[in-house]
């Protein structure tokens, strides 16, 4: 049976579209793109779901596929680059936020370093989502078996946890209905009558990137 990667391209969107925000916060001019993101909903929305989405690959699913892959020198390589990229978008995302939270800041020295640090966020991560669905996810259709699969689902799920009222509507914010319909499927019913009557409209009410501003 096919895996079911609706999730892992479901979550790719959504990451994708905060990136064209964060794009544009870092060029206005009307406003400081420091201020913008340290008090933005749509940062914190993003770092949470990238920490959750590398979190959960780095632990379960790269290590069940270095098992099934002991033989292919050149899958291993592959995880090993998924790893680094990880590691250097993850870096990239804690730099942004230690400038951020600097108490003394210089305006016109950290409003060039914010630019070029989010420049390079936004195209490492476009790097590493295409590298990822080029290579990897051809290799995770090959090599993992449903059951496997399905263990790295519960380990995500498990990790979004309590912040499920938050990011599953920030998830599926634009999604394809056929997408949306297999995501809430997957839920209780209970969970999704609060999806549908109080989780996506106290979203869509959402200034996320202070565009209201």
């Amino acid at each position: 049976m096919p895996l079911d990667m609706t999730a892992m391209y479901a979550m790719h969107h959504a990451l994708r579209r905060e990136l064209e925000h964060i794009a544009r916060v870092t060029v206005r001019i009307d406003d400081d793109p420091r201020r913008i993101l340290s008090t933005a909903i749509g940062w914190q929305l993003f770092t949470r779901s990238v920490r959750i989405h590398h979190s959960a690959e780095d632990d379960m699913l790269w290590p069940a596929l270095r098992r099934q892959l002991a033989d292919r020198p050149d899958g291993l390589v592959l995880l090993e680059a998924m790893e680094a990229e990880h590691a250097a978008i993850d870096q990239l995302i804690a730099t942004v936020n230690e400038l951020l939270a600097d108490p003394d800041p210089d305006p016109d020295v950290d409003q060039v370093r914010l630019g070029d640090l989010t420049d390079s966020l936004v195209t490492g991560l476009r790097g590493h989502l295409r590298h990822e669905e080029d290579t990897a996810i051809p290799l995770i259709r090959r090599a993992l078996t449903t059951r496997q699969w399905a263990a790295f689902d519960q380990i995500h799920g498990q990790r979004v946890g309590a912040d499920a009222p938050r990011l599953l509507p920030w998830l599926l914010e634009n999604a394809d209905p056929q997408t949306t319909a297999r995501m809430l499927a997957t839920l209780p019913e209970p969970a999704r009558i609060a999806y549908n009557t109080q989780w996506q409209p106290a979203h869509a009410a959402l200034d996320r990137w202070c565009s209201r501003a």
